[in-house]
């Protein structure tokens, strides 16, 4: 059950004010999976890991032990801001051993006691804890006479507004995605065409497989990697907007290629969205694409501290049922509709809160994200733009320079 007057707390305050109401605050995990625990331990470790900040205000960072040097000389570097939280001692699980028994030969296991060990020793009575935390760590916990709260902004209000040095990452991180974006939509935009109108490149015949593979290397070869994969997909494929693609590409018809990688060096992610016809695009593509483009500046307009994302979502779907098209979200239609929200938090996840949505919150300064339209049908194809944003005072930063048309030769 949600406490409510915590969450109103940590929707207006940061994450590090919780000592002040007598809490202490738990996040735990495997750092690598969870970036909020990555941004309080240092490091993306692949084992388990815990982080808690005491009523005291002090602040405890448990891994394994193999870890603990490395974890201590973790941090910022000088003169950065990319994280705003101090990460705390350094600690191991056998530093806390349980009050009966020994620890666990099981690391997660031997993690959580260290964990519940740790809060009974500090006389703690009382945490408060994300949306992320396992099973394994509230079980022993509470099994100590521990309350838990769970909070619904802990981890996502400090999340959302980025650091300086957090855009930075993200610009870096679209610029490659954009690179990659380039040469696959002219590779193919360039290729031959056989008898049944597929595509074909080096004797090769090119399909959504393929090209997917291509930007994986093409990233590998960047420092990124396409952990949640790509999309390269056409008609019938691309009504659904989440489609990967499968099979032969042809010319003539829309081809979404949507990727999202992640820059292995700093964690952030890029996303971008392009759309790419070989040879000539037909009247209904070219109408649908007119659209998605002139709703995706009407949404951005909209992207000024203080306003909402519900705003921007309503305003690009004005843009596009004035120009004909219908919300069918949910439902695959053979002509073009609306399937989606417009797009997306983006950070060390390539979904973040709070969605471009209907009833999505008011918007602040340095919040980054992605503006998305598109039009999906069986028949039509497929059509959608995708850039990075990033909301201002002075409006909206457009972190992309590709262009946004359909001819890429």
């Amino acid at each position: 059950m949600i406490h409510q007057t915590l969450i109103q707390t940590a929707a207006t305050s940061s994450d590090s004010d919780s000592s002040s109401e007598g809490y202490a605050t738990l996040f735990a995990g495997l750092a690598d999976r969870n970036p909020n625990l990555f941004r309080r331990i240092g490091l993306p470790l692949g084992d388990p890991v815990a982080w808690i900040e005491l009523p005291t205000g002090n602040k405890i960072r448990i891994v394994r032990d193999l870890e603990m040097d490395r974890t201590r000389a973790a941090g910022t570097d000088e003169g950065s801001d990319r994280v705003a939280i101090e990460l705390g001692s350094v600690f191991c699980p056998a530093d806390f051993p349980p009050n009966e028994g020994e620890l666990s030969a099981d690391r997660e296991t031997a993690t959580a006691q260290a964990v519940t060990s740790c809060l009974l020793k500090e006389g703690v009575s009382r945490v408060r804890a994300d949306r992320t935390l396992p099973l394994i760590y509230a079980w022993h916990v509470a099994a100590a006479g521990i309350q838990i709260d769970y909070d619904d902004q802990l981890g996502v209000m400090d999340r959302r507004v980025k650091t300086a040095d957090e855009i930075a990452s993200l610009r870096q991180a679209q610029h490659v995605t954009e690179q990659v974006m380039l040469q696959i939509c002219k590779r193919i935009a360039s290729a031959s065409v056989d008898d049944d109108g597929h595509l074909i490149d080096e004797a090769y015949l090119l399909t959504s497989e393929r090209i997917r593979a291509f930007a994986a290397r093409l990233f590998m070869d960047r420092g990124f990697t396409m952990s949640h994969g790509a999309i390269v997909a056409s008609a019938p494929y691309s009504a659904d907007c989440h489609h990967a693609g499968t099979g032969p590409l042809s010319t003539g018809v829309p081809i979404i290629v949507d990727l999202y990688p992640r820059d292995e060096s700093t964690r952030y992610n890029g996303d971008c969205t392009r759309t790419v016809v070989h040879g000539t695009p037909n009247e209904e593509t070219l109408r649908m694409h007119a659209a998605v483009v002139a709703s995706k500046a009407a949404g951005e307009a909209e992207m000024y501290p203080g306003r909402t994302a519900d705003a921007v979502h309503k305003a690009v779907i004005r843009e596009l049922e004035a120009a004909g098209y219908k919300q069918h979200r949910g439902e695959l239609t053979d002509e073009a509709s609306i399937q989606h929200g417009t797009g997306h938090g983006i950070g060390l996840e390539v979904h973040e809160p709070i969605l471009l949505d209907d009833g999505g919150g008011e918007l602040f300064a340095n919040e980054v994200f992605t503006v998305e339209p598109g039009l999906y049908g069986r028949l039509t194809g497929g059509v959608r733009v995708e850039d990075m944003v990033v909301v201002t005072e002075n409006g909206p930063e457009i972190l992309n320079e590709l262009p946004m048309g359909l001819d890429w030769l």
